[in-house]
This record gives structure tokens, sequence and C-alpha cells, in this order.
């Protein structure tokens, strides 16, 4: 049984009871509707207007296998038609109808609040040619607009949502919960085909009446929400609304961390009202309205996030849990949570406030580790900017970022070396005629390559200087609290504040309190460094790279006081940056080398491909020259033929120069077999 009492949705082995078919007065379809509660039924406003005055609703799931047919009107004020704003970004399309008899509460079904990107759904419709119903398949996508509706893929180009499937119930297939309402197929110019839903808690928001028949966690911890204080409602840090606005818009950063400190009155009420308005059922009209006369770009698309929560004082395994209710993972409860997500495959976008006033922060980092990984996209807000936010930093951004940059040199050192090595073996193979110059793309790829291992060496080199420096001021003061304190200053640095709080663990642990030898080791390895730097390139100094901080590519703006607001979601310290640090070395764009990697690639294959044909034509015309050359000795009987063999002469040449001009070649294989069938040698083609 579905919540509620109805079927379960996602049988396709019988209709469900709780589908309902709505006509007008002129008995046409005008489109589908789900059964809430005995007496009321849920579809769009557009089908309520198509159907005009006199409403029928036909229950097509009936138990007795009949279509119960009852009239219906709209429930008083519960009606919200579509409307558009300037940009033509559609809101509402919901209504509520009254039937005048009602019908079996078992045959009733609840929606459901579920967070199901990229998970397959199923609704049942009533197109043309299928009264009766059917079932149509499709894929969220995401979501779209400021009202939050979800955007759905068919699975198959036939199941595109039609005429008679608006107001239909999308059931996730993996539950059976019916999550929310179709609201339109399209069929775009380029041929696109997509399906719009309203969710669960989109439709909350429009029609509050319903909120006792939507179940499912709400996207928002209560502690989350906005306080009642009237005054820190007012109050808005305009930079970090803008950062907050960008990240729930999708900027293309898949980790966010930030630091609001407690008694940070506005930062914490800047947090709340992003997470208020990014949220599908507590974005209301009047939040919206106010929202509005904001500075622009602070205010975030609603379903921004699908998942906001406090961590303070609970475990991973509860927060794991709060995860895996949200995504509805709720099969084999037996098997933890975190082993269910991991094995789901499910991204989300989540936020976590308080990461380092969790019950176990370093197990939190291991669940924020298998969610970023898995694809889900992390928004993080830590209390300080101490060791738990360092930790954060190294393993949630740093690594990850030092990982791609070492996937993406192994893929440019490919196309430089053993692509690139194929393509000269064609082209030196055959004349590359009609194939497009690819010299300028392999300078580029070698260029990119020399950037980023240029990078890593400036990296490595800043960061030896940086331990060297360090433990000479720590040997200089001669006082482990002094030297402590002198590693909040590298704390701080702006490019490597993660770092150094690596390494400011290790001077904690009492095995590691060898300052001298350190500083004398770690010059001994940079002289080694050089010499291995002579003997193996470029390879070795790249296995050898330090972290590096990849946060520093956010945008940095003129303006004092944006530039602090920055630097403390960074986890740095203004008044520590005022202090003398060395200059950031150079940052490659990842995301420009890795469309140039993507690109150059793909011309080098296809440019390789098309040279392989050349070269293939030339072994061709190489063997039919030999079929006729044959043939044309045998028909000649001991007699000569010098034009003939002046034409086999020229033909064998051309196709014996290296590279090979093969379409010259072919037109002198032409020219010999024309004269040799001319002759009587016949065809052997």
């Amino acid at each position: 049984m579905a919540a509620g009492g109805g079927d379960p949705a996602a049988s396709p082995m019988k209709t469900p009871s709780w589908a309902v078919r709505i006509r007008g007065a002129d008995g046409e379809i005008a489109g589908a509707g789900i059964l809430l509660t005995p007496d009321q039924v849920l579809t769009c406003a557009h089908v309520v207007d198509r159907a005009a005055d006199r409403l029928t609703a036909e229950f097509v799931g009936a138990a007795d296998h009949s279509v119960p047919a009852v009239r219906a009107r709209v429930d008083g004020t519960a009606y919200v038609p579509e409307t558009r704003d300037a940009d033509g970004d559609p809101s509402g399309d919901v209504a509520l109808l009254r039937l005048e008899r009602p019908r079996p509460a078992g045959e009733t079904v609840r929606l459901h609040r579920l967070s199901a990107p990229g998970r397959e759904v199923r609704m049942y419709g009533f197109p043309y040619a299928h009264n009766g119903g059917i079932w149509f398949r499709s894929t969220v996508v995401g979501g779209c607009g400021r009202d939050g509706q979800v955007q759905l893929s068919p699975v198959n180009p036939g199941e595109l949502a039609s005429p008679g499937c608006s107001g239909a119930g999308v059931a996730d297939s993996r539950t059976g919960e019916v999550i929310g309402m179709v609201l339109s197929g399209q069929l775009d110019q380029h041929g696109n085909r997509f399906s719009f839903m309203s969710p669960a808690e989109t439709i909350a928001r429009h029609l509050p009446r319903l909120k006792p028949r939507i179940v499912g966690p709400t996207a928002v911890d209560e502690r989350l929400l906005p306080t009642a204080d009237g005054a820190s409602q007012d109050l808005l840090d305009e930079p970090f609304a803008q950062r907050l606005a960008a990240w729930l818009r999708d900027d293309g950063s898949q980790v966010k961390i930030s630091v609001v400190e407690r008694g940070d009155v506005a930062r914490a009420a800047t947090l709340r009202r992003a997470i208020t308005l990014a949220d599908r059922e507590l974005r209301t009209a009047v939040s919206i309205d106010r929202a509005s006369l904001d500075p622009p770009g602070t205010v975030p698309s609603a379903g921004g996030h699908d998942l906001a929560v406090d961590a303070s004082g609970l475990t991973a395994a509860e927060i794991a849990e709060r995860i895996a209710d949200r995504i509805g993972l709720w099969q084999h409860p037996e098997h933890p949570p975190l082993d269910r997500i991991r094995a789901s495959k499910t991204s989300l976008n989540l936020v976590v406030v308080g990461v380092d006033e969790a019950a176990d922060p370093p197990d939190l980092l291991d669940l924020l580790d298998v969610l970023r990984a898995g694809g889900s996209r992390l928004l993080l807000v830590f209390r300080t900017a101490g060791d738990y936010h360092r930790r954060a930093r190294e393993r949630l951004l740093a690594r990850p970022a030092r990982e791609r940059r070492a996937r993406l040199v192994e893929r440019l050192r490919d196309i430089t070396g053993p692509l690139a090595e194929d393509l000269h073996e064609r082209l030196a193979a055959v004349v590359p005629s009609g194939v497009r110059p690819l010299d300028s793309e392999l300078v580029a790829a070698h260029a990119a390559l020399a950037a980023l291992l240029r990078a890593d060496e400036d990296d490595r080199e800043r960061d030896d200087d940086r331990d060297g420096d360090r433990h000479h001021d720590r040997d200089r003061d001669g006082d482990g609290d002094r030297g402590r304190d002198r590693d909040q200053d590298w704390r701080y640095d702006r490019d490597q504040d993660w770092h150094h709080g690596r390494d400011r663990d290790r001077d904690r642990d009492p095995r590691h309190d060898r300052d001298g030898d350190l500083h004398q080791d770690r010059r001994q390895v940079r002289g080694r460094d050089q010499d291995r730097r002579q003997v193996h390139g470029r390879d070795q100094d790249r296995r050898q790279a330090h972290d590096r901080d990849q946060d520093r590519c956010q945008a940095r703006g003129p303006v004092q006081d944006r530039q602090h607001d920055r630097d403390r979601d960074r986890g740095h310290d203004p008044v520590e940056d005022r202090k003398p640090a060395r200059a950031p070395g150079h940052t490659p764009d990842l995301d420009r080398y890795e469309l140039l990697a993507d690109r150059v690639a793909g011309r080098l294959r296809a440019g390789v491909a098309e040279l392989d044909r050349l070269r293939d034509r030339r072994d061709e015309l190489a063997g039919r020259l030999r079929g006729y050359h044959v043939l044309h000795q045998h028909s000649l009987e001991g007699e000569e033929d010098p034009a003939v063999d002046d034409l086999y002469l020229r033909a064998h040449a051309l196709l014996r120069t290296r590279p090979c001009d093969v379409r010259a070649a072919e037109a002198a294989v032409d020219a010999y077999t024309r004269r040799v069938e001319e002759h009587g040698g016949g065809d052997t083609r």
C-alpha cells in the first residue's frame, strides 16, 4: 500500500486506484487528476479551464472494475492559474476539485516529499487513443525555473507526456510514492522532448491546505528556519548572499566551504534567508516579494538544495539516515545508511551547517567525501576556521583538485604522446588530403601540459620554501606555543591555508617534534629534487608535487568589505592576511584545459581515422595496380607497349612515394587500368 492507503503507485500491473480521468462539458478528456482524499482531486488549473464549468471525474482504477463518474467543482479558492514573469518563467497551474460524492478512502494516495535526481519515475495519463490510461516513463533531470518545477526526460521519445496527461500523478519507480503532478510536455524546435512536473513541496506552497496530505521529511531542518527576531531578518550580508545564491543556482562549483561564526548575526541571517528561498515549500509569495527588493544576484532559485541539515550535536550516522530518508532509500533498513547511500549512486544538493559542531566530525567528513565522490554538490558551513575546517578543505577541495589535475596531465600526455605519434605515423605514410590541419591543436595541448607542470613545480617550490621558513622561525623563537602561533600565520596564507593546517596537525604530534632535523632534511630533499628533475624531467616533478589550494579560483572583488567577507568564506582571517605572504602562483584554468583536451583528442582521433582510410585506399590501389599489371603482361604475349608501361610506372611511383598522395595515385591507377581495358585486357575490378 502506498502512503495514505492507495495502491502502490509504482506497480505497473494494474491501474492505480488514485488515477482520475477528467472530462469537460463536451465529453472530451481534459486531463488527469490524483485522488488525495475521498472527496478531493488534485489537477492542473489549465485542465479546469479546458473543462469549462462542468467537470466530471472518472475513476478508471475502481476496485469493482467499473468506471464510476462523479461531478466535481473547484474547491473554493483552491485554484492557482499559471502565471509567467517578465522572463516567461511559469508558476502555479494547480487546482483542487471537490467531488459531489466521496470515494472509498482506500483509493486515495498521499503526496510524498522526495528528492529523486536522476531517478526513473512514471506517470499514468490519458493521451489520445489511450482513453483507458497508459503508463509513461521518464527520468528526473533536475529543477528548473523560479517556481521549483522539475524537468523530466522521457525514457523513449514516444513516452513524452501529451495532452490528456496534465494533472497525472508522478510516481517514483523505486519507492512507489507519488512525488508530484505532471504539468505539461514539450517538443522544442530542436527536437528535444521534455515534460515538467510540480513536486509535492511546490504544490504545498501553492495550496497550503494540502499539507496534511503530504508526508515525508521536509528539506530544511527546523533549527535552520528564520528566527522570529524581526531585526535579524532585516540584516543582509550582500557579498555572502551573492555567493550563496550563485552556488544554489549551480555556478559550476561542486563544493563550497564557508565560515559563519557564532554571534555573527548578519551572516547567520543571510544563510537562513538563502536556505529558505532555495526551498520549494518555504519560498512563499511573501518571501519572493521581499527578496525582489534586495540587491540583484542575492535571490537563489527554488529547489537550489535538496536538503539542509544542522549538524550540531548529530552523529554522522544520524545525518546519513536523514539523507537516506530524503532520497527514498528505505529498502534494506538493516544496512547502514552510508552503505545504502553509496550503493544507490544517487546525488543531491546538500547544505550542512555546523560541520565542526557535529558529534563526530571525522566520521561526518567521511560521509561527505562519499557524497562528493558520488557527484553530490555540497555547501558546508563551519563555525570556526579551525582544524576540521582545514581538513575539509584538504579532503574535499584540494585533494580532488590535485587528482583532477593529475588526470588531466595524464590525458594531455596521452594526447601529446601516443596519440600525436599515431597521427605523425599516418602523416608520414599518406598526404592528408581533406584532413584538417592539427598543428595548432597539438601546440595548444603542449602549452596546456607545460602550464600544468609549471604550476606543479611552482607549488612544490613555494611549499618547500614555506616549510623551511616556518621551521626557521620556530627554531628562532624557541617556544613551542609561539611556534604554533606562527603556524597560524601560515595557516591563513591566501593560497595554502589547508596545506599548513595539515602541517600543524603533524607539529602537535610528539612523534614529529624534530624541527631542526626536518628543516635540514627538507633542504637535502630540495637538492635531490633538482637532480632528479635533470634526470627524469617533468614526470618526477608532477609525482612529487605538493598540495595546492583550488579555492583561489573564486572571484576577488575590489571592494574592501566584499574582500573581507570572501576571505572569511574561505577560512582566512583578514587581520592575519595583512601580514606579508608570498604571492600565489599561476592557477591553471582546469575547466578550459579539460575542454581543450576533449576538443584536441576528438580531432586527433578523427584525423587518424581519416588518414587510416586514405592509407587503406592506398593499399587497395596498390593491389589493383598489381592485378591489372599481371593481366596486361599476359595479354601482350611478349610484346611491349611503352605508353602503357609509362602509365604503370607513374602509378607505381606515386604509390611508393612517402607520404603518398592518394588522390594523385588514384588518378594514375585509373588512367592505367582504363588503358589496359582499352587494349582488351578486361576489367578485374
